[in-house]
C-alpha cells in the first residue's frame, strides 16, 4: 500500500504526510477521532463558518513543523531524519487529547485533567502499540529530549501550535485581525544557544502576530455569545451527571453513559484503562445526538437547556470589568424563579457568573519567551527589542466578568 499520500488543505494547498510511520499515526482510531471534534467549541453559532476540526488543526502543525525543519537546516542546524520524524510526530499528536468540542467542555466530563494529560496518554499507549517507534517524539513532546529547540517549535509562546491555530481559525470565521504572516515568521526562525530565536529582521510580524492573538481572542474565543453557548452545554452536562448520578435514566451513547454515571477523576483516569478507552470513544456528535435527545427529557431543567441550546435561544451575557451587582444578581435569580418556574437551586443553572481573562504575551514565561536574534548576536526578549509602545501592554493580564441570565427576564 502506497503511505506516501498528499492531503489538499484549503489553508495551505497541498501537505504530505511524511512517513509511513506518520501515515499509520494518522490512520489510527485515536487519530481519526479528531475529525469529529469542532477545533472551536460552539464558535459556529457566532461564525457559521467554524467548523473546521482538530483533525484539520493537527495536519497543518505537522505541515508548519516540516517548513520549519527546512529552515533550520538551511542556516547550518543539524536535525537528523529521526529527529525530524519525531518533532513531526508530536506536534502532530499535540491535541489528540482533546474532548468533545474541545475546549467548552474539558472539566465536564473528567475533572482535574487537562487535555495535555490526556494526550501524553494517548501517546504512551500508541508507543506501546508500535513497539516503542514514539520514544523519542515522546521525549521532544515533554521536554526530555537533548534540543531543546524542538519543544518550542511544539510548545512555546511562539509555536507552530499557535501558529497554525491563528491562521487557520481566522480563515474559517472569516476574521482577517487573526492573520499572521506565518511563512515571513518560519523564515525567520534560528537557534541560538539551543533555544529558537527570530532573526531581528522579522520583529515586526512577531508584533503582528501577538496583537493578531490578542484581537481573536476578544473577537472570537472570548466572543460573548461564544461563551453563553458553551456555558450553556457545560451546564447541561453537569445537570444530567447530576440525574445520571440519582438514578435517572438518560440516552446516551455507551461512552458518554460511561462519564454520566462514573465520577471519574484524574487519579482514576490515568490508573484504569476503560476510562482512556471510553474517552477516545468520544466525540462532539455523542454529545449533540443526547443534547437533541434530551430536549423532551421529562426533567424541566435538562429539556430547557438542551432547547435552549438547539434553537440557539441562549442565554444573555454581559460582560464587564467589574463583578455584577450583589442585589441586581438576586433580583434577575427571584425572577428566573418565576418565569421559569423552578426552584432556587434549580436557578444557577440559569443564572451565574463567570471571569475570563486575556494575556497576549508573558514575559515571565522563561524558556517559552520570544527572543529577537540581533544583528550583534544578541538575544532580546520581544517585548523589549520592539518599539511598538503597546507591547509591553499585551504582557498584562486583562480580566473580565461575565453573567448569564435567561433573555425573557
Amino acid at each position: 500500500m502506497n503511505k506516501k499520500k498528499i492531503i489538499n488543505d484549503p489553508v495551505y494547498g497541498f501537505i504530505n504526510i511524511p512517513s509511513e510511520l506518520v501515515f499509520d499515526l494518522i490512520s489510527h482510531p485515536f487519530f481519526q477521532r479528531l475529525r469529529y471534534i469542532k477545533q472551536l467549541g460552539m464558535t459556529h453559532l457566532v461564525y457559521p463558518g467554524a467548523l473546521h476540526t482538530r483533525f484539520h488543526h493537527a495536519l497543518g502543525a505537522m505541515h508548519l513543523m516540516s517548513l520549519a525543519i527546512e529552515v533550520l537546516r538551511s542556516k547550518g542546524q543539524e536535525i537528523s531524519r529521526t529527529e525530524e520524524e519525531a518533532a513531526t510526530i508530536a506536534i502532530l499528536l499535540h491535541d489528540i487529547g482533546h474532548g468533545p468540542f474541545s475546549h467548552a467542555l474539558e472539566h465536564s466530563l473528567v475533572k482535574g485533567i487537562h487535555h495535555e494529560d490526556i494526550s501524553m496518554l494517548m501517546m504512551e499507549k500508541l508507543n506501546h502499540e508500535f513497539q516503542g517507534r514514539l520514544s523519542t517524539a515522546i521525549e521532544v513532546f515533554t521536554g526530555k529530549y537533548p534540543k531543546k529547540f524542538l519543544q518550542q517549535l511544539i510548545s512555546s509562546q511562539l509555536d507552530l501550535d499557535r501558529m497554525d491555530y491563528l491562521n487557520r481559525d481566522s480563515f474559517f470565521t472569516g476574521v482577517s485581525e487573526g492573520v499572521i504572516s506565518f511563512d515571513r515568521i518560519i523564515k525567520m526562525f534560528n537557534v541560538a544557544d539551543d533555544h529558537l530565536v527570530i532573526e531581528e529582521k522579522g520583529i515586526y510580524s512577531i508584533e503582528k502576530f501577538l496583537v493578531a492573538r490578542r484581537l481573536m481572542y476578544w473577537q472570537v474565543y472570548l466572543h460573548k455569545t461564544v461563551i453563553a453557548g458553551e456555558q450553556l452545554l457545560v451546564k447541561i452536562l453537569k445537570r444530567a451527571k447530576d440525574l445520571a448520578e440519582k438514578g435517572e435514566e438518560l440516552f446516551a451513547t455507551p461512552a458518554l453513559q460511561h462519564f454520566l454515571k462514573n465520577d471519574v477523576k484524574k487519579t482514576g483516569f490515568l490508573e484504569e484503562d476503560i476510562h482512556l478507552l471510553q474517552f477516545s470513544r468520544l466525540d462532539d456528535q455523542d454529545i449533540f445526538a443526547s443534547v437533541k435527545v434530551w430536549r423532551d427529557h421529562p426533567d424541566r431543567v435538562l429539556s430547557l437547556l438542551c432547547t435552549m441550546l438547539v434553537n440557539r435561544t441562549l442565554l444573555k451575557t454581559e460582560i464587564s470589568n467589574s463583578s455584577p451587582d450583589v442585589n441586581r444578581m438576586q433580583i434577575i435569580k427571584d425572577n428566573t424563579e418565576i418565569s421559569l418556574n423552578i426552584n432556587q437551586d434549580e436557578v444557577s443553572y440559569f443564572v451565574f457568573t463567570d471571569v475570563i481573562s486575556n494575556r497576549a504575551y508573558n514575559t515571565g514565561e522563561g524558556n517559552s519567551t520570544i527572543n529577537i536574534l540581533m544583528k550583534n548576536n544578541e538575544t532580546i526578549d520581544i517585548a523589549k527589542a520592539s518599539d511598538l509602545s503597546n507591547l509591553e501592554s499585551l504582557d498584562k493580564t486583562v480580566t473580565k466578568h461575565i453573567l448569564c441570565y435567561p433573555r425573557i427576564i
